[in-house]
């Protein structure tokens, strides 16, 4: 098989940077305490639904903000919940300009480089084509037109040309906006995308897009919470134990759920391979 040599990056609109405080939920005293009484972590993300978004008032929601919330306050934090640049993630994280990367992050090939929290989800990373496409397997993409969204892990993975099932690409297209490759796909400038099937299942859902998914994923991962290597503080160590205390006391369950249907499935870490 032919290694994808190159890719071609798409420059995005610059995201707006917004920042908001929260201390949802229970201390570990069983107290319910305010944010201004908290000292507060700033948690780098993506805009990336279901996990993080905008809602109507502009405020931060999703999955991953709803359960970093809540453990971070069961550990007396506040949030501080900062859009970033996502391919500025690792360098933000180790000058500490922000507290931990929480967005939907992959782990597999990533393990030393951060303090990892997790897996605290699965996910299945996957090809979406638009409905009527006659690409029905990964061996389909053959000769055809890629989009992922940058130093993700589709990209890694077709820039790495190291799995047999991926063909050589007519051309493999990056871009910074996640949305830019929704909507290249949409209006068949792509032939394909490749992105975390919740994300994907939530942009059909959103937007009515009538995507169709590829049975075979590219990779069943878990995701995590990623702290700086140089980070001594302890946060790591205490926020696997605080979520699973929320495992077992089933709050993730119910975040999840809230969500995303038959949230145990996305729940099922002790599934994944070592």
């Amino acid at each position: 098989m032919t290694k994808q040599r190159s890719n071609h990056k798409i420059s995005r609109r610059t995201f707006l940077k917004v920042c908001a405080a929260a201390a949802v939920g229970l201390t570990a005293c069983g107290k319910m305490q305010t944010a201004a009484a908290l000292p507060e972590l700033t948690v780098g993300s993506d805009n990336y639904p279901p996990f993080i978004y905008m809602n109507n008032d502009s405020t931060p929601t999703g999955i991953d903000v709803d359960i970093a919330t809540e453990a971070f306050a069961r550990m007396g934090y506040a949030v501080r919940l900062e859009i970033i640049d996502w391919e500025q993630k690792t360098k933000l994280v180790e000058s500490g300009a922000i507290d931990c990367i929480w967005g939907c992050f992959s782990m597999d090939g990533r393990e030393q480089l951060y303090r990892w929290v997790g897996p605290y989800m699965v996910s299945r990373q996957v090809v979406a084509v638009n409905a009527d496409s006659s690409i029905e397997t990964l061996a389909d993409l053959a000769g055809k037109t890629m989009m992922v969204q940058s130093t993700t892990k589709p990209e890694e993975i077709f820039l790495a040309g190291t799995d047999p099932r991926i063909p050589q690409f007519g051309e493999l297209l990056s871009t910074e906006d996640r949305s830019i490759q929704y909507a290249m796909l949409n209006c068949g400038y792509v032939d394909a995308i490749a992105a975390h099937e919740t994300a994907i299942l939530q942009y059909m859902q959103d937007c009515n897009a009538n995507f169709r998914i590829l049975e075979e994923p590219l990779l069943v991962t878990g995701i995590g919470v990623a702290f700086a290597l140089n980070d001594t503080r302890g946060l790591d160590e205490k926020l696997t134990e605080t979520l699973a205390a929320m495992r077992a006391d089933g709050t993730l369950k119910q975040i999840v759920g809230k969500y995303l249907p038959d949230p145990e499935k996305y729940l099922e870490v002790d599934a994944l391979e070592p």
